[in-house]
């Protein structure tokens, strides 16, 4: 089942009054707790056909300040995945706010803040999944990708194989530009793989899937993890593999129009001009379902005897 959010309904969170909606499944989730009404973007998210969603995604409006928002999406792995990034999707946020607090007395300008705010809370977000109880999280975890945006500064930070690309129309002629923000950290980046062997970790690829390559343990061959830094994964944490996320900053200008945020499973498919493409033509509060829409069929007809991975996105405009 998918379900995309796109308009409000009144809810109450942490004691604020928000509007708030969500699939039954809790998978993907608009929080609106800005004084404004209008929806800047959208969020959605569609399980595969390899079980259950292991996917999770937010847009949330009012983040850190009235117009601030903070977007993130979140792709499971392993028995426990989807525990882990639903666990992720519901906690970041507020540890993300906890951290900025905390170092809001040092003399930093604010995208420092964000930035160290954002490691420190990806640093407690591991650890909070470690400590909890009946959650084994030794061979599962969850990517994460997050966008802050305050005013016109966006604090990207990067956790694996999930993706975030802007769109943006060039000033010359007004052509559709896709920029990525990210980078896929996965085994194939040279920097990656160099951390886990230096770790002892072994990269390589099975002959049976000759393009993927993966995370193994030093004297074993387990548990072939696709991605390199992930929340959770603890089998892995002593060989390379990390929490710490990749982050990066954006300034606005005015040529820029939305950010997508997505998981593997629109990327596989789905090209970063073509998403692009797709949500340059779409309403804000149907962004997101158009994405998924686009993905879906693209599976179809690209992999029609393969299983389709879950498909989780969310748009964020300016």
């Amino acid at each position: 089942m998918g379900m995309c959010i796109s308009s409000d309904a009144s809810s109450n969170i942490h004691d604020e009054n928000i509007k708030r909606q969500q699939d039954v499944y809790n998978n993907a989730i608009f929080i609106n707790s800005s004084s404004s009404k209008t929806p800047m973007g959208s969020v959605c998210s569609q399980q595969g056909q390899k079980g259950i969603n292991q996917d999770s995604a937010i847009l949330q409006q009012g983040f850190g300040m009235d117009d601030g928002v903070f977007c993130g999406v979140f792709d499971g792995h392993g028995q426990n995945g989807q525990i882990a990034s639903r666990l992720v999707r519901s906690w970041l946020a507020g540890l993300i706010l906890n951290q900025k607090k905390a170092i809001s007395s040092l003399d930093l300008d604010s995208v420092e803040e964000w930035s160290k705010a954002c490691i420190a809370a990806y640093k407690v977000m591991d650890k909070e999944l470690k400590l909890q109880e009946n959650l084994d999280c030794s061979c599962s975890g969850t990517t994460s990708v997050t966008v802050i945006k305050q005013g016109e500064d966006l604090v990207i930070a990067n956790l694996g194989d999930s993706r975030a690309v802007l769109g943006r129309t060039s000033s010359d002629n007004g052509e559709l530009l896709a920029i990525q923000l990210t980078t896929d950290l996965k085994p194939g980046v040279s920097e990656e793989a160099e951390r886990i062997r230096n770790k002892n970790g072994r990269v390589f690829a099975l002959e049976s899937e000759p393009h993927i390559e993966r995370v193994w343990l030093p004297d074993q061959n387990f548990p072939g993890l696709a991605m390199t830094r992930a929340f959770g994964d603890f089998e892995l944490k002593d060989y390379g593999v990390i929490a710490i996320p990749q982050i990066s900053h954006h300034h606005l200008n005015i040529n820029d129009k939305f950010v997508i945020l997505a998981s593997d499973g629109v990327w596989d498919v789905l090209s970063n001009k073509e998403v692009v493409s797709i949500v340059s033509s779409a309403r804000p509060e149907a962004a997101a379902r158009e994405v998924v829409d686009a993905a879906v069929n693209s599976w179809k007809q690209k992999f029609p005897h393969s299983k389709m991975d879950d498909i989780s996105v969310s748009c964020m405009f300016f």
